[in-house]
């Protein structure tokens, strides 16, 4: 059996969203309003594996990936890595882990700083961690990483405003790759990419994964890059996992009503299957995740709920082969 390299244990990160005075109840008397971004999230990661996070936007995936990278501060829970907990150790204190664990960003147009040259993006990190001992070393290493992720040793002198979207993301993919990470959160690293970039993209991650040892967070939209790449799937609704196992038995044997509802929701390119196949069962909108109400967030929205699901929190349990729902109905 694999070792987890990351396990995440009961994480919460709140937000103050301001609060509200009721005059009813007295002049004194308010609430204070909470955004709960991640609200009691449990998941691990082996090593060498890929965990692929879901959801639609604003389900909190983004703020899971910054609070393992501690660019949030945990409210509550753990982040173990290796079995230490990183959760409120600040990147300054212990630049340990910022060595270990990168991140590549969604937006490549946005995450690359125009001013700097890519050999200065990408050499920031060495700079950092004192990873060369010399100039020629650093502009040696450049131009192995650049090569690593397809682009010329030419390109080190050129700004990022001079390439295309996929070959920035490239350059982003490098910077990470820079300080010989162990483990990286891949942040929507495809979604502002052409198709066929995408498939690059993914080709190349997965490349670097079987030469280098690496393991993923891979968080997205696009659920089939999920199963292409990721050994588990992580289904995620209102800050809350609802469904998590291992890709094929998800993909295949969705539990949860919210996950199938997000599998029948994928367009299929056969216009005669999409005619005929079961469409998806979600109505209504998305709850706000400001000071949400008691039991299943996803109760509103769900053909199956009962009066159970608005009162308790359905809890995470396993479904057998390591394939778990959190759902009343199940």
């Amino acid at each position: 059996m694999a070792e987890n390299l990351l396990e995440v244990k009961g994480l919460k990160k709140y937000f103050k969203s301001g609060s509200v005075i009721d005059f009813k109840k007295g002049k004194d008397w308010y609430e204070k309003l909470y955004l709960k971004a991640v609200d009691d999230v449990s998941f691990s990661i082996e090593k060498g594996s890929t965990l692929g996070l879901v959801g639609e936007s604003g389900c909190g995936k983004t703020t899971v990936g910054r609070c393992i990278l501690r660019l949030y501060r945990a409210d509550e829970g753990e982040i173990l890595y290796n079995g230490k907990d990183i959760a409120r150790i600040p990147i300054s204190a212990d630049k340990t882990y910022t060595k270990k664990i990168q991140m590549i960003f969604q937006d490549p147009y946005a995450s690359l700083d125009p001013r700097c040259t890519i050999a200065d993006i990408i050499g920031e990190g060495l700079k950092v961690h004192g990873l060369c001992r010399s100039r020629a070393e650093q502009e040696e290493r450049i131009c192995e990483l650049l090569e690593m992720v397809g682009l010329n040793r030419e390109h080190r002198n050129r700004f990022p405003h001079e390439f295309s979207g996929g070959q920035r993301q490239r350059v982003g993919i490098a910077r990470a790759l820079s300080v010989n990470p162990e483990f990286i959160v891949c942040d929507e690293a495809i979604s502002a990419l052409d198709v066929s970039i995408q498939a690059q993209i993914i080709n190349l991650l997965m490349r670097l994964q079987r030469e280098m040892g690496l393991t993923y967070l891979f968080i997205a939209h696009d659920l089939s890059m999920v199963r292409h790449i990721s050994d588990r799937t992580a289904v995620m609704y209102l800050g809350t996992i609802v469904e998590i196992g291992p890709t094929e038995e998800v993909y295949l044997n969705p539990l949860h009503p919210y996950t199938k509802g997000l599998l029948a929701s994928v367009p299929a390119a056969d216009p005669d299957y999409e005619k005929n196949r079961e469409k998806s069962g979600l109505t209504g909108e998305i709850s706000s995740p400001i000071n949400p109400k008691p039991g299943c967030r996803f109760a509103d929205r769900c053909p199956m709920a009962k009066e159970i699901c608005r009162q308790e929190m359905p809890p995470l349990k396993d479904r057998g082969q390591g394939h778990m729902a959190a759902c009343h109905m199940l």
